[in-house]
Order: C-alpha cells, then sequence, then structure tokens
C-alpha cells in the first residue's frame, strides 16, 4: 500500500529517535523551567484549593521537573568549564613580516587564523552573520526554543536534518565539546550556552564566535577569510562583501566564490536580504551592496621572498618548535627589506637571462648590513618555484666553491703577521712536494707570470701563484683557523684541505663568505647573521628582540681590515687583470671594496663587495654542477648581478671614504723594494701598521740588480 507524503514524514520523524526524543524532551524541560519560573508565592498557596485532578497533574509536572533535574545533574557531570572560551589556546596563524610591516607568509597547519576585535569591525560585518546563523541572537539567551521547533518541523517536512543552534551554541560545539551527534552532547551545548550567555556579554560571545567559524579549507575566522577572499583586513570589508562571506559557515564548499561565484553571489543577495528584513541596514545601503561588482583576490596562498621565509622557519622551529610554529601565532618581524628583496630578484632574473648562452642556469645574491649582519635581501635561486631545475634549493646556504673570493682569508692572516700591502711577492712558476700526495702546481687563470708584484697587486688582480706561496709560507691549518674566527661554518675537517684552499678547494657556503667580508667591513668586528628583529606572540608579549650592534667580537685587526679593504677598492691595482671600466666599478662611489671569485672546474663563480652601509654577495652556475662555458669569469657571470644590485642600492647614496683607524699610517715607498725611497726610485704611497713602518732605504745598486734580474726572469719565461 502506497504511504501518503505526510505519512511518510512523519514516519521519516519518528524513525529518527535522536531527534524525536531530545526535540521533545528539551522542549518539556524549557517548558517546565519556565512555568516554575513564573510562579509566585501567591500561585503556591493556590494550590491548597485546587481540585484533586489538578493536584495529579501538578504531581506528574513535578516528577517530569524532578526527572528532568536529575538528567541536567547527569549532563553536568564533567562538563567544561565556560572560561575555557578565553583560557584555552587556539590554533593561530605565524605571521612572518619584513622590517617595515609587509605580511611576507603565513606559517599554519589545519588552520590558518588570525584573530581580530570585534571592536576594529565595521558595524555590519558581525550583523551580516547574526542575519545569517541567529537572527535573534541579541534577544534569546543562547538556546531558542522558537528555533528549536522550527528545526524540529524542517526535519518532517523536507526529510533532512537540519539545524537549530544559535551562534552560542555553535561557539560552544566548535570549541569545547566533540562532535558527535547524541542526546548527551546536545544537553551540554544547551547548558553551557546558557552558562555562556550569563558569563559572557553578547559582543564577547560574537567576538569569539567570528574568530573561530570555519569559512572553507583551512580559512578560519572572520579576519582571515577577508584576507583570503579579498585580500583586504576585514577592518576595510564593505557590506557586500561582507554579506558574502557571512552566507560562507553554512556551506563553504558550496558558496566560495572560488568554487562558483554566482552561486556565491546568489548567498549574498540572500544574506542582504534577511539584512534589509531585520532592519539592520537601509534601503539604500540594500539596493547599493546589490549592485556592487564584488573584485576577488587570488585563489592562492601567496609566499614573497621564499628562501627566506623558509630559512627564517626553520630557526623558529628550532627555537620554539613546530607546533608553537605551525600553530602558536607568533608575530615575527624579521631583516628584510621586500624593496631590497624584489629589486635583488629581479636583478638576478635578468643578468641570469643575458648569460645563458654561457651555460649559466642559476643565480643567487645575498645583501647583508655589516654594522650589525642583518639579512636585508636572500635570492635563493633564479625561481624558487621550478622545481624541474630545484628552484627551492637556497643557494646562498649551500656549500660550494668560492674560487679567488676566498683569498681574503689568506691575507688577512698573512697581514695580521709580518705582511704588508707593499710586500714583494714572486709570481713565478713552482711545484709543492707533499708524502703521499701528487705534485701541486698552482697556475694563473692567463697562463703568465707577473715576476715580482706586491701583495697589493697580487691582491687586486687576483693572481693564484702568490696566494699559494703566501698560504705555504704559514701553512693550511692557519687559514683553516682565521676563515672560522671571520665567519666560515663549513672548515670543519682540517685534514682534507691543501694548498689550493686559497683558491677556492674548500666549499663554502655563500652566507658564510658574505659574513666575511661583513667582518672585514665592520673593522674585524663579527656578528652572526641575523634574520630575526623581533618575535611576539598573538596576544603582543615579547617573546624576543635583537639588539643592535652590541658584538664585543673583534676577530681582525681593525688595521688590517683597512688595508684588506684599501686594497680591494684600488681599481688601478686591479686594472691590469679588470680593466678601468669593468662591472667591479660603481661610478661615483670609488670607495666601494669588492672581489670575484671562480672555481677551477668553472662550476661557480662568484663576486662579493660592501660599502659601510651594504655587503652584496653574488653566486652564479648551475644546480647540476655542470661547468659554465669558459668566458663566465668574474666580470661576466656574477660580476653584473652585484652591479646591478649595487648600483641601485647606492644610488641615493653620497660615497663616504673610510675611516683611518688608529695606528696605521701612510707613506711613500720605493715599489721596486718596497722600502723607504732613494733615489731614481719609482715611489707609491702605502699604508703600514705603526709597528710595520719600513725604517730602511733602498740603494740604487740593490735596485738596478733587481731590475736586472726581473728582465732576465721574463725572458727565460716569456721568450724562450
Amino acid at each position: 500500500m502506497k504511504r501518503s507524503p505526510f505519512v511518510h514524514n512523519v514516519l521519516f520523524f519518528i524513525g529518527n529517535p535522536f531527534f524525536k526524543i531530545s526535540y521533545l524532551l528539551i522542549a518539556v524541560a524549557l517548558f517546565i523551567i519556565s512555568l516554575v519560573g513564573s510562579l509566585t508565592l501567591a500561585a503556591i498557596k493556590n494550590l491548597i484549593s485546587m481540585t484533586r485532578s489538578v493536584k495529579i497533574r501538578i504531581a506528574a509536572l513535578a516528577l517530569i521537573l524532578i526527572l528532568t533535574v536529575s538528567f541536567y545533574q547527569k549532563i553536568l557531570k564533567d562538563l567544561p568549564s565556560p572560561s575555557l572560551l578565553k583560557s584555552r589556546e587556539i590554533a593561530v596563524s605565524t605571521k612572518i613580516y619584513d622590517r617595515n610591516g609587509a605580511l611576507l607568509y603565513q606559517i599554519f597547519k589545519d588552520e590558518n587564523r588570525t584573530p581580530i576585535k570585534i571592536n576594529s569591525l565595521p558595524k555590519h560585518v558581525p550583523l551580516a552573520i547574526i542575519a545569517s546563523e541567529d537572527s535573534e541572537f541579541m534577544s534569546h539567551h543562547g538556546v531558542s526554543l522558537k528555533g528549536i521547533l522550527r528545526a524540529a518541523l524542517d526535519d518532517i517536512k523536507y526529510q533532512k536534518l537540519t539545524g537549530g543552534s544559535t551562534i552560542t551554541q555553535q561557539l560552544v560545539k566548535n570549541t569545547l565539546l566533540t562532535p558527535e551527534k547524541t542526546l548527551t552532547r546536545k544537553l551540554k551545548e544547551m547548558v553551557l550556552s546558557l552558562e555562556i550567555e550569563n558569563k559572557y556579554s553578547k559582543n564577547d560571545i560574537l567576538e569569539m564566535y567570528l574568530n573561530e567559524v570555519g569559512f572553507g579549507g583551512t580559512v578560519y575566522g572572520i579576519e582571515q577569510a577577508s584576507l583570503t577572499f579579498f585580500g583586504k583586513n576585514a577592518s576595510n570589508l564593505d557590506l557586500s562583501e561582507a554579506a558574502l562571506l557571512a552566507g560562507l559557515p553554512q556551506s563553504p564548499s558550496q558558496y566560495s566564490p572560488f568554487v562558483d561565484p554566482n552561486l556565491a553571489i546568489q548567498k549574498r543577495n540572500q544574506i542582504l536580504s534577511l539584512m534589509r528584513k531585520d532592519n539592520f541596514i537601509s534601503q539604500n545601503e540594500f539596493v547599493s551592496a546589490l549592485n556592487e561588482k564584488l573584485a576577488f583576490a587570488k585563489n592562492k596562498i601567496d609566499i614573497l621572498s621564499p628562501h627566506f621565509v623558509m630559512y627564517v622557519k626553520d630557526q623558529l622551529i628550532q627555537k620554539y618548535g613546530i607546533e608553537k610554529v605551525e600553530k602558536g601565532g607568533l608575530v615575527v618581524t624579521t631583516t628584510l627589506d621586500l624593496n631590497i628583496q624584489k629589486m635583488a630578484e629581479s636583478s638576478v632574473k635578468n643578468e641570469v637571462d643575458k648569460v645563458r648562452n654561457l651555460n649559466v642556469n642559476n643565480g643567487a645574491s645575498l645583501v647583508l648590513n655589516p654594522k650589525n649582519n642583518e639579512i636585508l635581501a636572500m635570492v635563493g635561486s633564479y625561481d624558487y618555484f621550478d622545481t624541474q631545475k630545484d628552484g627551492n634549493v637556497n643557494l646562498t646556504l649551500a656549500s660550494r666553491q668560492p674560487g679567488s673570493s676566498i683569498k681574503v682569508v689568506n691575507y688577512a692572516y698573512a697581514l695580521s703577521h709580518s705582511y704588508t700591502p707593499a710586500t714583494l711577492l714572486e709570481d713565478t712558476p713552482i711545484s709543492f712536494i707533499v708524502a703521499g700526495q701528487p705534485i701541486y702546481t698552482p697556475v694563473d687563470y692567463d697562463g703568465k707570470f707577473r715576476g715580482t708584484i706586491s701583495l697589493r697587486s697580487a691582491l687586486a688582480e687576483s693572481r693564484n701563484i702568490p696566494a699559494v706561496k703566501v698560504l705555504a709560507s704559514y701553512g693550511v691549518d692557519n687559514m683553516l683557523t682565521e676563515g672560522q674566527k671571520l665567519g666560515i661554518t663549513t672548515w670543519n675537517d682540517q685534514s682534507r684541505y691543501g694548498l689550493s684552499l686559497t683558491l677556492g678547494g674548500g666549499e663554502v657556503r655563500l652566507i658564510d663568505l658574505a659574513t666575511v667580508y661583513a667582518t672585514i667591513a665592520n673593522y674585524g668586528i663579527k656578528q652572526d647573521p641575523k634574520s630575526i628583529l623581533e618575535v611576539k606572540d598573538y596576544k603582543g608579549n615579547i617573546l624576543e628582540k635583537s639588539e643592535c650592534c652590541n658584538s664585543k667580537d673583534t676577530v681582525l685587526d681593525p688595521r688590517v681590515a683597512f688595508m684588506l679593504i684599501d686594497i680591494l677598492k684600488d681599481n688601478t691595482a686591479r686594472a691590469p687583470a679588470f680593466g678601468l671600466d669593468s662591472a667591479l666599478v660603481i661610478k661615483n662611489h670609488p670607495n666601494i671594496a669588492v672581489k670575484t671569485g671562480t672555481s677551477n672546474d668553472l662550476k661557480d663563480n662568484l663576486t662579493v663587495g660592501f660599502n659601510q652601509n651594504y655587503v652584496v654577495a653574488v653566486w652564479v652556475g648551475n644546480n647540476d654542477n655542470s661547468p659554465m662555458s669558459r668566458i663566465a669569469s668574474g666580470v661576466t657571470g656574477a660580476s653584473p648581478i652585484w652591479n646591478s644590485i649595487m648600483t641601485k642600492l647606492v644610488s641615493d647614496e653620497k660615497d663616504t671614504p673610510w675611516p683611518v683607524p688608529q695606528g696605521i699610517n701612510q707613506i711613500a715607498i720605493c715599489t721596486k723594494t718596497a722600502t723607504l725611497p732613494c733615489g731614481g726610485c719609482p715611489t707609491k704611497m702605502e699604508w703600514f701598521k705603526t709597528e710595520n713602518l719600513p725604517k730602511k732605504s733602498c740603494e740604487p745598486n740593490n735596485l738596478a740588480e733587481r731590475e736586472l734580474r726581473k728582465l732576465l726572469s721574463y725572458q727565460k719565461e716569456n721568450l724562450f
């Protein structure tokens, strides 16, 4: 026999005992509570004069009341405290900002949330939520009997389980209770809602709800929803935007503008109609909001300066743990300057594109402040998102061969001891024999020999043989120790290294190499690279704060640092190798010091340069370690990127001479003998530590003998 629709609907309701019992028991309980609450002393006295049948009815109602109270007491057992709403830890996204407050990235696990105060929102934002979720919110006390009965009727009418929960009940369900659908949990929800309404103001409850409710996927809270869907803070939402967001919690996957923009607009219009019906908005506001064309943000999670962000994230995890970083709502202000970062990224991409014909496919750069070693920019690769070329690998942190850029460590040790910029070195053939190792014969990039040259010229022109001879004079172990003092972290196994160390035979990280140069630029005061200025929790409590320029770790004599700076900025001294107008020259800034480096196997090419405000370190090469063209050198590979970045950094700055430290003097010397000048000797000005000032003058006879030896040596090496 075919059932009528009405009978079928009734059976559907009866077939769901949970909803039948819960609705009936809740309705009876509320009725009795309201009845008892309305009894007055006079009404109780009237009971005496009532008939027997009336007394029986009252007794029955009293029994029901007793049973209800007993059940209520059972529900109260193990009931969470409403105070947990304020004291519990909620999952809040960690936000990483640049030094000027620009958001770089948000870190979260399952819930991307940014808490916000309700008093910072336009009034139409909470009103839209009220119209959508609970129009009686301002008048009920946590539970709406009307809503419960309406939901019960809808269950029968539409044969589906519908809600009936107030905003307060939804808050309880999402925060204090488990999500299972049982009568006990439903009653606990109602009891807690009544208690919460008694404990907190409507504004407090609404604020907690707005920060808790889900808007789809990992997006939780009105602030994060506003940022995700409109790219703006919730404090800047207009009426139309607020109405659209208010419709999302009911069915985020259905009404998301990223899924179905048309359906999202229909839902927005429905919310606006409800707001108008409830007199939350005027007719003019209603019409204007209906006609507004909404502009949605891009459906993606933005990350700016990704290599740097991941570098900072790793540091945060090491200090605070992954749970705190993903859920603890840390507010991290970093050292990065996003404007410098974007400029550096552009320079790397533009210049790498120009040298792809030289088999150069990747590049990286760092910009540091030498005064405190704060990282202002970190470009870890040509493109972080290029998975085919491992673009996510941060080349500023990778160990690569530095080529001749590492010679500053060698000469830093030499100048700290008996060597001076005027010391004469022999750029002549030599082979080194070490027991158990192949014969080592260093060569220069041009295959030629310069004969006797000064240390200044040897470093400025980046001659290899003099550098190896200097290292051999005092030992590899001393250079390793010097490098570690200056900031190199990868030279740990001393047995691995030989004399080729000064030519780049020991891998270093670009960030370590930049630290070495920053230490020199800071007159020997070393500071570890800094990436974080301040960390707060989401409530504003400061967890850590970087102190500026407080390092007392002087690892290099400031006079030695000054001499290295003076050599590296000497364009005349490097001209024989690089010319007077190379990419190492920054127009109108003669006090910028710079050094290049290319590994022997042509897999790595670097340029590192600095003034008193910036250190810029650049690397180019290939992630797969394939060699570049032989044409790719320090000048043609990394230097154009370095020049581009440095030129833009100093474009609005005046060139500033380097301060001369105490205990150093500049005097005229004979360029042929490195002594005080004598008659007929060409002279030049050179810097000396006070205790190393030359005391003897050259002698004409000795000068003639030196010139003759130099001529014979040249003829032997280049003519025969």
